[in-house]
């Protein structure tokens, strides 16, 4: 009965961190076609939502890393309660202030921390957090970057001498379809994270095999359907934040960026990394703000993210092994 309440615990939790997560980053997908007013913020939101779902039906490869890569399959179930608290508390806080930050790295630095705290440094599978998380992590925003501030200038060379008429229609268009592949490729990748937590959760309390690691398709729809609600609630200091104070957006930004992201995130799904989705379309529309003149880009705002993103694994690695240490005591 024990495990089985540990259990039903770190479900509820993964559910509610699932929840924040949609909401906390309905930006990610919307933030652009919102003020670029392409879509209205309902239609857009539940667009969003739907493709968000169907995204995190597309495959397991970031959720194996998640759930088998970073600690390990036989941490205890107070670990990935510890994580998950760690993690729901980072979101609350970056998301009452309106800032963006990765849910993604909230999560892992919450298993890192639990880990640690539970059986010291040699829990965690560093070689695996390096090159599936930390390099990613510095790398990714850099490749959406270079990608964003990349697909603008080819853009504007394509349509310089077409009327802007035209290319504003053309591209109001566009961004309808580039912001729903943005919406598909984030429920791909962070719906993931909580398909792995379950699933550790469930090998933890000798629920299904360690191996093969493999993702029961209850947890799959469960963990779509929690990320597609969260986000049907909306995020709305954050989507002011990321479409409106980075730079200012027309559609044909949008769609660059968005394009960009979307491409990033896909790939990285695919090959098991699991991205911050808000890193990746934050620095896609730096770099598309950074085409037209770099002095556009409110850069003031984009170092007060950056700062987050620096703090967040830290952050949620000390409230984490805190937070285990509490959990292990009432337990």
């Amino acid at each position: 009965m024990h495990e089985l309440a540990l259990l039903g615990t770190v479900i509820i939790l993964a559910i509610a961190f699932d929840f924040i997560n949609g909401f906390h980053d309905t930006a990610n997908a919307i933030a652009t076609v919102v003020s670029t007013r392409v879509l209205s913020p309902l239609i857009a939101i539940l667009m969003a939502a739907g493709l968000n779902f169907l995204g995190a039906l597309s495959g397991t490869a970031v959720a194996k890393t998640i759930g088998s890569g970073i600690v390990g399959t036989s941490v205890p179930q107070e670990v990935v309660i510890a994580a998950l608290i760690g993690a729901i508390i980072w979101n609350l806080i970056t998301w009452y202030f309106g800032i963006p930050s990765s849910s993604s790295h909230a999560l892992i630095g919450g298993l890192v921390g639990g880990g640690i705290a539970q059986a010291g440094l040699n829990q965690v599978n560093w070689p695996i957090l390096l090159n599936k998380v930390l390099i990613p992590l510095v790398g990714s925003p850099l490749v959406g970057f270079i990608g964003g501030y990349i697909i603008m200038n080819i853009l504007l060379k394509i349509f310089a001498n077409l009327s802007p008429k035209f290319v504003g229609k053309f591209f109001r268009q566009g961004q309808v379809l580039s912001s729903a592949f943005m919406a598909f490729s984030h429920g791909s990748n962070d719906a993931q994270k909580t398909m792995g937590i379950i699933t550790l959760a469930l090998i933890s309390a000798n629920q299904i095999p360690a191996t093969p690691f493999h993702v029961p398709l209850w947890v799959i729809i469960l963990s779509a359907t929690a990320m597609a609600l969260g986000t049907a609630s909306g995020g709305w200091r954050i989507i002011h934040t990321m479409g409106t104070r980075l730079v200012q957006l027309t559609p044909v930004h949008g769609f660059a960026a968005e394009t960009s992201a979307a491409t990033v995130i896909e790939i990285a799904s695919r090959l098991g990394f699991p991205l911050s989705t808000t890193h990746i379309i934050s620095s896609t529309i730096l770099g598309v703000g950074a085409s037209k003149r770099f002095k556009s880009v409110r850069w003031i705002v984009a170092r007060g993210m950056i700062q987050t993103w620096i703090y967040t694994i830290p952050a949620t690695i000390a409230i984490s092994y805190i937070s285990y240490s509490v959990i292990r005591n009432l337990f």
